[in-house]
């Protein structure tokens, strides 16, 4: 496994990160892992050098962190890990609710401040290395969000601040606003990237390049499209694939993103390995790419995002597998 810095930081991250989405006990989605199950797969991690986690204050109402907070605990130190939350959607059931809980959603300095302690609770850590905006908040001042985030990092919750999808404008903003008043930055982007949904390249990526923010993508196989979890004709061929409507509001599985999965089939037969090993390779390819964030609710999952870190593509096959695009709508930004 190499290591490399996020960004401009001195942080050190594995180029691998483990998304613990898929990780939580009494989940509502049929393909979340009890802490039991995932267990293995979280230890076959670690022991493959992955450091880097990745999980959010609203996976299964916050089972996701508890899960995170157990399972890093009993692998790691606490210097040994890096582990990332985020904070934005409602946690609990019926946080949501207009007139009782206006509260438990966005990046008011309020539900900051609560969301922050939350985390850390279902934790069971002191503090997170990553604190993370998961979407852009269109009904807060950004002064307002970049000052609580400031506050969190100067409380010693968070070592670093994140962002997750928004347009290039608005990140530019959040930037511009924190350094404005001597606020903390943010140090990583967390956008939607993968070969299939390449908007990010026109704006996002080049502004984080210029900037030293690192990217860490997420859902970097298209909610396992790239990997073959879907036919031409309708067909889906996981339980993944069956129940995600996330997944069906991303993508459009057209004739052109088809395209593209044929071309990832294409160099993974010639290359002896399974599609995801070469999507995500051509991610890691990627510049200003970080990390992938990668789920995994079996051990070859794991194993081909470990095998993609080591693979390395000829220009050829990046030219083949990039060919195909075509522009798409922007998605994944709510």
């Amino acid at each position: 496994m190499k290591y490399v810095n996020l960004g401009s930081t001195g942080l050190r991250v594995s180029r691998v990160c483990l998304g613990m989405m898929s990780y939580g006990n009494d989940s509502d989605r049929p393909w979340v892992l009890d802490e039991d199950a995932a267990e293995p797969i979280v230890r076959a991690a670690a022991d493959a050098g992955v450091t880097f986690y990745d999980t959010a204050d609203t996976y299964s109402g916050g089972a996701s962190e508890v899960a995170t907070g157990k399972l890093l605990s009993q692998l790691f130190r606490r210097d040994e890990v890096v582990v990332a939350t985020k904070v934005f959607n409602p946690v609990g059931p019926g946080d949501d609710q207009p007139g009782r809980n206006e509260n438990a959603h966005g990046l008011s300095r309020k539900h900051i401040l609560a969301g922050i302690d939350g985390s850390l609770q279902r934790l069971g850590l002191d503090y997170v290395d990553l604190y993370q905006i998961h979407r852009w908040d269109y009904g807060t001042p950004i002064e307002e969000t970049m000052e609580a985030l400031h506050d969190v990092v100067r409380s010693g919750k968070a070592r670093y601040i994140g962002a997750s999808s928004m347009f290039a404008w608005q990140f530019a903003k959040a930037q511009q606003v924190a350094e404005r008043h001597g606020w903390t930055r943010f140090v990583s982007m967390q956008d939607h990237y993968n070969l299939v949904y390449r908007e990010e390249e026109r704006e996002m990526i080049p502004l984080c390049l210029d900037q030293g923010v690192g990217v860490i993508p997420w859902s970097p196989l298209a909610r396992g499209f790239l990997a073959g979890n879907r036919g031409r004709a309708g067909a889906k061929h996981t339980t993944r694939a069956n129940t995600d409507t996330f997944g069906d509001n991303l993508y459009g599985y057209t004739d052109a993103d088809f395209a593209v999965v044929d071309a990832v089939a294409a160099v993974a037969e010639r290359r002896g390995v399974p599609s995801a090993q070469v999507a995500l390779a051509w991610l890691l390819h990627r510049p200003g790419v970080t990390a992938p964030i990668v789920g995994a609710t079996k051990l070859s999952h794991l194993e081909d995002a470990i095998a993609a870190e080591q693979l390395e593509l000829t220009e050829d096959e990046l030219t083949e597998l990039e060919e195909p695009y075509v522009p798409h709508a922007i998605a994944g930004h709510r």
